[in-house]
């Protein structure tokens, strides 16, 4: 790993202990103990990104998040869902889906891109707390 400024470091530990949850940067600017300015977030985040230890993605209309995936680690090779009333992005690691992207492939000529594909809906807690209610 390249070297780190201090501010890179509280930033990774950060991203390290909420594990894999998806973070936007006004998430993670309230979230850091020490003031980091959002632009010193953009950029860590950035570097961060093209050393592979963070996944970035844009979610439509709304604003890019971040996920924390390690030395080596890559959420390109599986779909996300995204529930449509708390905004949580859960990965999907499916074969079926798998399944789905080849047969998309071989039989439409059209190529998926998981880390800008997401299917919408409610996520299991949010169907939950609407029999609840």
């Amino acid at each position: 790993m390249a070297y780190q400024t201090r501010q890179g470091q509280a930033l990774i530990d950060y991203l390290r202990s909420i594990g894999s949850r998806h973070v936007s940067v006004a998430e993670i600017g309230e979230a850091l103990p020490q003031h980091m300015g959002t632009a010193t977030i953009y950029r860590q985040l950035e570097k961060l990104t093209e050393q592979g230890l963070v996944q970035k993605y844009v979610n439509d209309g709304g604003p890019a998040c971040y996920q924390y995936v390690g030395e080596g680690g890559n959420c390109a090779l599986h779909f996300h869902l995204k529930c449509s009333r708390c905004g949580a992005l859960i990965h999907l690691e499916c074969e079926e889906m798998d399944r789905l992207s080849t047969h998309i492939l071989q039989e439409h000529g059209f190529r998926t891109d998981p880390l800008r594909t997401a299917i919408y809906g409610t996520c299991a807690e949010c169907l939950k707390k609407e029999k609840e209610e």
